[in-house]
């Protein structure tokens, strides 16, 4: 019974704020908007493109590499699965050991021949992450493998409804969704380019970044730092935010690549798997969320994470000259994503003040 009436007045304190607000209006109503334009272009093949899934190539006789970040549940073991039955070594990365191991044995189950590695690292703290990319490193030169990697999907990313820190003083949802993401793909590109055959970052973004509509960006919001001059935690935009600079970011960094190396074989896509049923509204009441799930089901865009991973798994194995694309819908669709994501001038603002941020950080890991 208190427990009940405990969960009754979470929900309650939910339903009046207007962050709640914020996602149940905004984020349905982006939604919607994403599938009336894949309607619109499906029916009328209005710049519709639609990219088949090509065979993973690999480094000589070892197979092709890719790295998973949040691959213990959700989208981020889907997809380990899906990989590790297209022929990929996959490396899972998530914060839990023995959730790594569990995520592991689950998925030799179902694939005997699964290749598998796993490595506990926090995508909030950089030098978790500087941990992981000499760990990696080693681990190839031990392994005999070609020290490369093929593929690399940034999917880790969190829901915070209060406000955390990381260990750098970050926004813990900022930290995880957009700062890991960003440091994690730098730190790894060199990898990414010593591949001789293509290689791949996809980096796994949400409708919600269409609710977004007037944005500024510098060192203070990137860290989240200037989200938190209110009252209550503005969890909903911190996360439209996070997402739209992990697009912005995307399409910045084809540009970067392929502007000073047009040989360049990495190449970049943004993944959108719409709304899918995880374990990422566990801070939302359990009411609430399983509410939401009910009404979004009923509208029709509601989907399992089995379903969920096609456009990620689509950006993954696109033909290798396809980068700088947002997919969306599955069967290999793309969409427009918002203006304001395409919007060059903002993504280089977005990328001066990131790569001052990735200075700074490695500068101070340089002197501790």
């Amino acid at each position: 019974m208190k427990t009940m009436v405990r969960e009754l007045r979470e929900a309650m304190y939910f339903i009046g704020s207007l962050q709640y607000w914020r996602m149940a209006v905004f984020w349905t109503i982006s939604i919607l908007v994403s599938y009336w334009q894949l309607f619109t272009q499906t029916m009328f093949s209005w710049q519709s493109f639609n990219y088949p899934r090509c065979e993973p190539t690999g480094v000589g006789s070892s197979k092709p590499l890719c790295i998973i970040t949040g691959a213990t549940s959700g989208l981020g073991y889907a997809a380990a699965e899906a990989l590790s039955r297209e022929g990929f070594f996959v490396v899972l990365v998530g914060r839990s050991s023995s959730l790594l191991v569990k995520a592991m044995e689950e998925i030799r189950e179902r694939n005997e021949g699964a290749h598998l590695r796993a490595f506990e690292v926090d995508l909030s703290s950089f030098q978790s992450i500087l941990k992981f990319r000499v760990s990696l490193e080693k681990w190839l030169l031990d392994s005999e493998m070609h020290c490369s990697i093929q593929l690399l999907i940034n999917n880790a990313g969190i829901l915070a409804t209060s406000l955390r820190f990381t260990s750098e003083g970050y926004d813990k949802m900022m930290g995880t969704n957009y700062i890991g993401a960003f440091s994690l793909s730098n730190l790894l590109l060199p990898l990414l380019r010593n591949s001789p055959v293509g290689s791949r970052i996809v980096n796994v973004t949400s409708f919600t970044h269409r609710s977004v509509f007037d944005v500024q960006v510098h060192e203070r919001s990137i860290t989240g730092n200037c989200f938190l001059n209110t009252k209550q935690y503005p969890y909903a935009q911190i996360y439209e935010y996070s997402k739209l600079c992990l697009l912005l970011f995307s399409y910045e960094l084809h540009r970067q690549l392929h502007m000073t190396d047009k040989s360049c074989q990495v190449s970049v896509n943004a993944a959108d798997p719409g709304v899918v049923e995880t374990n990422i509204m566990r801070e939302v009441p359990s009411f609430l969320s399983k509410f939401a799930c009910l009404v979004l089901k009923l509208l029709g865009v509601c989907q399992s994470s089995e379903h969920g991973v096609s456009s990620i798994l689509d950006a993954a194995l696109a033909p290798q000259e396809i980068s700088g694309e947002y997919f969306f819908g599955g069967k290999g669709r793309t969409l427009n994503s918002s203006a304001l994501s395409q919007d060059t001038k903002l993504a280089e603002k977005l990328w001066t003040a990131s790569c001052n941020l990735f200075e700074q950080l490695e500068l101070a890991c340089r002197g501790t």
